[in-house]
């Protein structure tokens, strides 16, 4: 029984070194990292949300916001703010599991967790050069827009994937699932 502890924690180890693993940092990391790109020219692009249930439009998404510069950060809302903007029945996916799916995709070049409702103190620390947001948002309406500019950034608007969105896909299982 105890050689079986010693050989998940071994394959536990080997799992948090991998490449993808590595993109996780927390946002005073990400601070520092963003200053030593900024001083090799590099574009930094930030985007954030909630990605409780990665699909395709998010995908589609984040490829559209790697195009935009050098770098890509996606700042994704913990678990207690999700709950705050979303409900109490949300997320369904644990912030560190939500983290690591997004670390796995190619175009994303860092993640990072921040527990307010929204992204102004993270876009405050990092100052990025672009900051991205899906096209259903219009831009007298995103709050982060000010924070951005006075730091010399830039809001850019991604045209919507139509057709894709997590609260939709929830609502389609729960259809197809009732009774069951």
């Amino acid at each position: 029984m105890e050689k079986q502890k010693i050989k998940t924690i071994d394959v536990l180890e080997k799992q948090s070194f991998s490449g993808h693993r590595k993109k996780i940092v927390f946002s005073s990391e990400l601070k520092n990292i963003v200053e030593d790109l900024k001083k090799e020219n590099k574009v930094v692009v930030t985007t954030n949300g909630v990605f409780d249930i990665l699909h395709i439009g998010h995908i589609r998404y984040l490829k559209e916001a790697k195009k935009l510069g050098d770098v890509l950060i996606v700042a994704i809302n913990s678990n207690l703010s999700t709950k705050q903007i979303k409900g109490q029945k949300r997320p369904l996916n644990h912030e560190n599991d939500r983290a690591e799916a997004l670390a796995s995709l190619e175009c994303v070049d860092y993640v990072t967790i921040f527990s307010e409702n929204n992204p102004i103190k993270f876009l405050e620390e990092i100052k990025p050069n672009i900051h991205a947001k899906g096209g259903d948002y219009k831009m007298d309406q995103i709050i982060e827009k000010d924070t951005v500019e006075k730091n010399n950034g830039k809001i850019i608007l991604i045209p919507e994937v139509k057709g894709y969105s997590t609260t939709d896909l929830i609502k389609k299982i729960i259809e197809l699932h009732k009774g069951n």
